[in-house]
């Protein structure tokens, strides 16, 4: 039987041996830590996150797991101002043909979990870190040899590094050393929603933006926790993660924020904070019958709140591509590579000008709001009708003019129908130049 090794045990990891085995093919699960688990608090689904756990057979279940989302609040952090908001409710649900939900990341996770354990072709192996990889399988037969800890060698048709932002698989296909450190620490906390007052609860995802800095919130785990997640630039000279924090130092760094930002601030303890990192898009992250997936293939700023939804397509595309004998296996994930290079990278640079538009000061800032608030909700579903709105996964290459780019405030550029045609190609603010990959 054909056997595909996947390097990584978490989300994109899980979500890529479940879509692969599903066309046939043994999955074994490669994960460096002593069990599978996944650390963390809220994440984002939109509709194209949901489209594509529906394609994996866990829409229904993520769904009665999930918060549906009433609206997307964008806030004046400072003057405490109502800028505009996104409805999502059954004009959102109707166009995009899936709800824009919250759920707890380790929910998901177990979701995900569950149901690879439920497969008789996924195999789950923790304490078993991937090192590397070599062409070649036994005997000179086509292949890769999996390189693992300890000198161990696990021999497969084909092997997808889905382990992160430190990825090893990385290392070797695209070599482009550490992540870049953005400059900007965030910080996390849950609160318990019997501790939050009633006049502060929202079934909202709400940004609260700043100079320098915003925030945002929204509940989980079925509205039993709201999520709190701060971000500041404040250029931390090394990379962290997980590192806790006394909540007075969180409270001091947002003390510009208006009353009710600084009301909900208040509310967290245990804060852990993390300084976001992510690195510069390439064109290719396949080599031969290996290949890169979700944040080892392209890590970007939480920013835009579509780093599990990338993962889950990619997820889906690979294992819908790989649906093949595996003599076909490398230029079916070149294919995998062509078809979703575009589309991340878009992604990416949406999630860093997203920076420009919440960390506005003076000025800006008020010429950002004039904007935002102009904008009706068909102006904004067609702002987001490229991404949310995507049920083909890959699209056809090739760029086209643009969208909204809200970064610089420079309106509407073309909501003409094919903002809502999933497989119409779509730029951010014009062209699209990827760096060629350095060796």
């Amino acid at each position: 039987m054909t056997t595909v090794v996947v390097a990584g045990g978490g989300i994109g990891g899980l979500a890529t041996a479940l879509s692969v085995s599903a066309h046939g093919h043994r999955v074994v699960v490669c994960e460096r830590g002593e069990e599978f688990a996944e650390l963390g608090a809220g994440i984002q689904l939109a509709p194209n996150g949901m489209h594509a756990l529906d394609r994996l057979g866990l829409a229904g279940t993520v769904g009665r797991i999930a918060v549906p989302v009433e609206e997307l609040r964008f806030m004046d952090g400072v003057t405490g101002d109502h800028v505009v908001s996104m409805p999502l409710g059954e004009e959102y649900r109707r166009r995009f043909r899936n709800a824009y939900v919250v759920v707890h990341r380790g929910e998901l996770y177990r979701t995900l979990l569950r149901a690879c354990q439920d497969s008789d072709l996924v195999e789950l192996r923790a304490s078993c870190p991937v090192v590397g990889y070599e062409h070649g399988g036994d005997g000179g037969a086509p292949g890769v040899r999996v390189l693992l800890g300890q000198g161990r060698v696990l021999t497969a048709d084909a092997l997808v590094g889905a382990d992160g932002l430190h990825s090893a698989v990385r290392a070797k296909v695209v070599g482009d050393g550490a992540p870049r450190n953005a400059g900007i620490t965030v910080y996390r906390s849950i609160v318990p929603m019997e501790r939050v007052p009633e006049d502060l609860r929202h079934r909202s995802v709400s940004w609260w933006t700043g100079p320098g800095r915003h925030f945002v919130h929204y509940p989980i785990a079925g509205g039993r926790y709201l999520n709190l997640a701060p971000s500041v630039e404040n250029r931390p000279s090394e990379t962290f993660s997980g590192l806790p924090v006394p909540a007075a130092d969180v409270r001091a760094q947002f003390a510009v924020l208006c009353d009710t930002a600084r009301r909900l601030l208040a509310l967290g303890t245990d804060w852990k904070a993390w300084v976001l990192v992510d690195r510069e898009p390439v064109r290719e992250w396949t080599d031969g019958r290996v290949a890169l997936l979700g944040d080892a293939a392209h890590p970007m700023l939480h920013y835009a709140a579509q780093g599990a939804c990338m993962a889950l397509e990619d997820a889906v595309v690979i294992g819908e591509l790989l649906d093949c004998p595996p003599r076909h296996f490398g230029a079916r994930l070149r294919q995998y590579n062509a078809s979703r290079r575009e589309r991340t990278a878009r992604v990416h640079r949406l999630a860093r000008d997203s920076i420009r538009l919440w960390h506005a000061r003076d000025a800006d800032a008020r010429a950002r709001n004039e904007t935002l608030a102009a904008m009706s909700a068909t102006d904004l579903y067609d702002y987001v009708a490229w991404l949310h709105g995507a049920r083909d996964f890959a699209p056809p290459t090739g760029s086209a003019e643009g969208t909204y780019t809200l970064a610089g405030y420079l309106g509407p550029a073309d909501s003409g129908s094919a903002a809502d045609d999933p497989a119409a190609p779509h730029t951010l603010g014009g062209s699209l130049e990827l760096p060629e990959q350095q060796r």
